[in-house]
């Protein structure tokens, strides 16, 4: 890999006026037990040689060994060379505050370029994030301290989750910089986050953030599209950047490949894979994230998330 084969394409991420790699490098794989720490530096640092700029992580990912193994990778002039991004779950700004800490710590660094609200599932989580003392007070607070660039926020489940959280920081006079959400070839014909959550995003200028775009694999085992299919469509789409997990070198590799020789698709190629996997897709079979628990971690733990608003503990308390 060189990064002199070809360039790497480049997208401003909405009104933070930043430019981002096509193509940004998911954290959840990093942290695999079954990876390699080696490799995982060496997977972060190739991307970034090769022009990847954009990293995405959680504070949640593997029991924070995600975190530990990008701070490892980013030393020696890395860190300069990346737009950074972590999530928190933290709904109180005691516990997104404590969160945002360790994170910055694992990573070894003394600010953050993004950091999202992680797994916005439920219509009760907005709430619980701009309440008094609630999670978006920690992170404004982080960015007058310089820890942090920009808020934004993700979630898997539901498109109008996405809407209503959007709805709830309007409300509150406030607006998110990015916002990433499921987006690929089986999402246009299932609870679509592309066409209820994204022109909203374009007409905000909000920055897209892609991702679920192989959905871990699990849109191949339909056999009806290619991994460099599902890549391209993602990044055919008005995206700041595609976020993809890489297991191996040759899933680096696959990445880079989807965004150098990507080209914008006409209208009859974009027909073409919706009609592919217009069936496969009908359901939400291959979009597990939509249709199960599996991946929804704050369910498992629901401790991340903190104390619930004290107005419902008075309520819980009452009754």
């Amino acid at each position: 890999m060189s990064q002199e084969n070809s360039e790497m394409p480049m997208r401003t991420l909405g009104r933070t006026g930043v430019k981002v790699s096509l193509v940004g490098l998911g954290g959840w794989h990093l942290g695999f037990k079954f990876i390699d720490e080696e490799l995982s530096v060496r997977m972060i640092r190739t991307a970034v040689d090769n022009g990847i700029n954009f990293m995405d992580n959680c504070w949640d990912y593997n029991e924070g060994a995600s975190e530990e193994r990008m701070g490892k990778a980013l030393k020696d002039g890395y860190r300069e060379r990346v737009f950074l991004m972590t999530k928190i779950d933290g709904r109180t700004k005691k516990d997104a505050a404590k969160q945002l800490d360790e994170s910055l710590k694992r990573m070894q660094t003394d600010h953050i370029d993004l950091v999202q609200h992680h797994e916005i599932l439920r219509f009760e989580d907005p709430h619980r994030i701009f309440a008094a003392e609630g999670a978006n007070e920690a992170l404004l607070e982080a960015r007058d301290a310089g820890k942090i660039r920009f808020i934004g926020f993700t979630g898997h489940k539901d498109p109008r989750i996405h809407k209503y959280m959007l709805d709830v920081a309007t409300e509150n006079g406030f607006q998110f910089d990015t916002v990433q959400m499921p987006l690929n070839v089986m999402d246009a014909h299932y609870r679509s986050f592309e066409k209820i959550v994204l022109p909203e995003l374009v007409k905000q200028n909000i920055g897209v953030l892609a991702m679920k775009t192989l959905a871990n694999g699990t849109i191949l085992e339909s056999n009806t599209v290619s991994a460099i299919e599902c890549l391209q469509y993602a990044m055919n789409l008005p995206t700041s950047v595609v976020i993809t997990g890489c297991q191996s070198m040759e899933d680096l590799e696959q990445a880079l490949t989807a965004a150098r020789t990507f080209k914008p698709m006409s209208n009859e190629q974009v027909k073409s894979l919706l009609d592919k996997t217009a069936d496969a897709a009908s359901r939400g079979k291959y979009e597990l994230f939509k249709t199960t628990s599996i991946y929804d971690g704050t369910a498992v733990h629901p401790e991340w998330l903190g104390e619930e608003p004290q107005e419902v503990q008075r309520v819980m308390q009452t009754s």
